[in-house]
């Protein structure tokens, strides 16, 4: 655990202030000067704490992957980088660079499902419930917004890496902590992150004190788990095992490569890194970097990228036909530790259900019938994980 943290000791007092102004904001957001605003449809919020490499896309498409086949789906996201401003709802012809590296990943993923970005996620939510295309959408999965208040969301899921535990962490610019370690009281359920596939229960003991979470709070661990490797433009699949004793150039423009290196130097001998910052656009330059490196490499040999690399690369003009032959996408899953899929799966699966608008239809007319009959006057209701 928090190997991979380090603490700019120098810019501490730049993070004092930081987290005065962070403090305040979610002062006002706790009294009810900034509101936060709850909707008619079952909303789920993924995020974290930290800036970055948390895993938390491929814990949005495990949440895909569980609800796809029951209930229409909607992923809202801010859309990282993208060159666009407004609402966009992603079609399959939608460019990356319209809605970012993400979205579009999901997008390709999982076509059947509805994807759109807004920065404003109350804005995006109105939009997705009132477009004629969308309306009948059961559930919105919200893509990191843990510190976008303005919505309520009925589960709060908080990711934490267990790599970079929260104790251990600093607020930025010296840390990667958004907000401070007390953040995490906002969350329904806390998904301890990456954690080693061979993790001793001590450690999930220690971890569990470590958290020291609220009785309503749920606590859960996942670990990665790699798939066979996809080619981006051209081939077969390849399974881990079969390049063991190639040359690996291992291409990455994420938060966190580390944990990738470090997962794969079991099955690979030889690997060699190109690491850009997380959501890099790749440049000519770059192009030509990648060609040369490649050419260099003895054989045999070949490229490994991640999924949200090849969103970025897969347009590039200027590849080599045999980089084209040899690049391919390591796709990840995420997996739950200590048996506790099925208690996951049905805590999102009853909320989903029990706040579907077939349901909450049911209940208003319910509430109606006993208002008229006991004149109990004017209720108020929020979809809550917490009260369901």
């Amino acid at each position: 655990m928090d190997e991979f943290i380090k603490i700019r000791e120098s810019l501490l007092p730049i993070s004092w202030l930081y987290g005065i102004g962070v403090s305040i904001r979610n002062f006002l957001f706790n009294i009810g000067i900034l509101k936060s605003r709850s909707f008619d449809i079952p909303i789920i919020s993924v995020g974290n704490i930290t800036v970055g490499g948390t895993g938390k896309t491929p814990h949005v498409e495990y949440l895909i992957r569980l609800l796809k086949d029951n209930f229409n789906i909607a992923v809202l996201s801010r859309g990282y980088k993208r060159k666009s401003k407004e609402f966009i709802l992603a079609d399959d012809d939608t460019e990356m660079s319209i809605i970012g590296d993400e979205p579009y990943q999901m997008k390709q993923k999982f076509p059947n499902i509805t994807v759109a970005v807004d920065k404003d996620r109350c804005h995006g939510i109105e939009q997705i419930c009132g477009n004629n295309s969308t309306k009948n959408t059961d559930v919105i999965l919200l893509d990191d917004a843990y510190q976008h208040r303005y919505v309520k969301a009925g589960i709060n899921i908080l990711l934490v890496d267990y790599h970079r535990m929260l104790s251990s962490d600093k607020l930025l610019p010296a840390g990667r902590l958004r907000e401070s370690e007390d953040g995490k009281s906002r969350a329904d359920m806390v998904i301890i992150t990456k954690c080693p596939s061979d993790l001793k229960p001590m450690e999930f003991r220690v971890i569990t004190k470590a958290m020291d979470l609220y009785p309503y709070q749920q606590l859960f661990f996942t670990t990665l788990i790699y798939k066979d490797l996809m080619p981006i433009y051209e081939g077969e699949s390849k399974s881990i095992e079969s390049i063991s004793e190639d040359n690996i150039l291992l291409l990455t423009g994420i938060a966190s490569p580390q944990q990738i290196l470090e997962d794969m130097k079991p099955y690979m001998k030889n690997i060699n890194q190109m690491t850009y910052q997380d959501h890099h656009q790749f440049t000519d330059k770059d192009v030509e970097d990648l060609n040369n490196r490649y050419s260099a490499l003895p054989s045999p040999k070949i490229i490994i990228t991640t999924e949200k690399d090849a969103t970025r690369i897969k347009g590039l003009e200027g590849l080599s036909e045999e980089v084209k032959r040899n690049i391919y996408t390591l796709p990840i899953e995420v997996k739950f530790m200590l048996e506790q899929k099925d208690t996951f799966n049905e805590n999102i699966i009853g909320y989903v259900r029990k706040n579907s608008r077939n349901s909450i239809l049911a209940k208003r007319k319910d509430e109606n019938e006993s208002r008229n009959s006991n004149n109990s006057g004017n209720r108020t209701r929020t979809i809550s994980f917490r009260n369901n």
